[in-house]
């Protein structure tokens, strides 16, 4: 009998129970001075998922990035759960959409979406095909696309075909069924890019790279020895170390099969501009670069490059960037095979806690370049 008494109590002590249920934890921290409300304020959409928060004025919960005009703070409550948030018996908000995906990542499925089809395609897919086959306006489409993977729609396609080109004329029974194995039309088409694509000519590239003429020289700067190499379309390594011999050995393992000619004081004088880059980093670097890897390390290294000076990123960041958000290992090999020191500046990536991570030519170096970047 007692218990069908308690079953069957007063409504107020039923209310008060479910409001014991219902009730997400509630913190002390005031508002305004808990970190996550500047989130808010920001529209910060690295902070979703990590956590939401309700407004009791509007009934509604939202995701940290909610373009919403920001509440009046006595009237929103944090959640470290979508559930708390959902307990609140609050709906969720039409504009942010907080039981679904975040912004950020309705962008990256769209854009993977439309990079499957650019890998797929035997041809170049046109602009207006892109767009319309992912439900997007062309500008609109090229923006997201290039804002997501640091580059153009075409810039991707042809990183793609110059990849499969390269397996192609590797494996093919000939240069011929290796060009059209990639997508390119005709001959001629591809021989117009072919130097630009490879670096060399297709037969050369075919004997793996064999006689491409590297020319180099050595310079001295506050970071050590530093070694500059370049093929006819431009700078192909920049080396940092402390034994002049020890980086001409290591521009050899990184190109097998170039043959390394040892520059005159013409190409002297173009170390003396990079050295001097290094010392400034800051000022940039006008000088082409021979930038040679595969579509998704170009992806990394063109986001490295929008990173700017004094600024460093989480390897997390990257990947999230490129529209590869579980890719963070493969960011940071691709980081570790970056031939191009400071002009590709992979030491503006970090691990997530802001800590240093390994560096191809030493972590004192990176922790110097941070540091001079930061003085700049």
């Amino acid at each position: 009998m007692r218990a069908v008494r308690l079953i069957a109590g007063s409504t107020t002590e039923v209310d008060t129970a479910m409001t014991t249920l219902k009730t997400p934890k509630i913190t002390n921290i005031p508002l305004a001075d808990d970190p996550r409300w500047a989130r808010i304020v920001a529209h910060d959409r690295s902070a979703d998922g990590r956590f939401w928060y309700s407004v009791a004025t509007t009934g509604v919960y939202c995701r940290p990035s909610c373009p919403s005009r920001t509440a009046n703070p006595k009237n929103v409550q944090l959640h470290d759960t979508l559930g708390d948030a959902k307990a609140t018996g609050f709906r969720p908000c039409k504009r942010c959409n907080p039981d679904g995906l975040s912004v950020d990542a309705q962008n990256a499925k769209l854009v993977a979406k439309a990079c499957r089809l650019i890998e797929k395609s035997e041809d170049e897919l046109p602009l207006n095909d892109l767009a319309s086959a992912v439900g997007r306006s062309p500008g609109h489409f090229h923006r997201l696309f290039k804002t997501t993977t640091g580059l153009t729609p075409k810039e991707y396609a042809d990183a793609h075909r110059a990849k499969r080109i390269r397996e192609g004329l590797m494996n093919s029974n000939s240069v011929t069924e290796a060009i059209y194995d990639a997508g390119f039309n005709s001959s001629g088409r591809f021989y117009e890019k072919s130097n630009e694509i490879l670096g060399m000519t297709p037969t050369r590239y075919r004997s793996g790279g064999a006689d491409e003429e590297l020319r180099f020289a050595v310079g001295d700067s506050s970071l050590g020895a530093l070694l500059t190499a370049s093929s006819r379309k431009g700078i192909a390594a920049i080396l940092l170390g402390s034994d002049p011999d020890e980086l001409v050995r290591e521009l050899q393992d990184r190109f097998p099969k170039a043959k390394l000619i040892g520059a005159d004081r013409e190409y002297e004088a173009l170390v003396a501009r990079v050295v001097g880059f290094v010392e400034a980093p800051g000022q940039g670097i006008d000088l082409p670069l021979d930038i040679r890897g595969t579509a998704f390390q170009q992806r990394v290294w063109r986001a490295l490059q929008d990173i700017p000076a004094g600024h460093t990123v989480p390897y997390a960041e990257i990947a999230r960037r490129i529209g590869s958000p579980k890719a963070v290992r493969a960011v940071a090999g691709a980081c570790a095979a970056n031939n191009i020191a400071v002009a590709i500046p992979c030491h503006r990536v970090v691990r997530n806690d802001g800590s240093l991570s390994g560096y191809a030519w030493g972590a004192e170096r990176k922790r110097a370049l941070i540091a001079k970047e930061a003085r700049t």
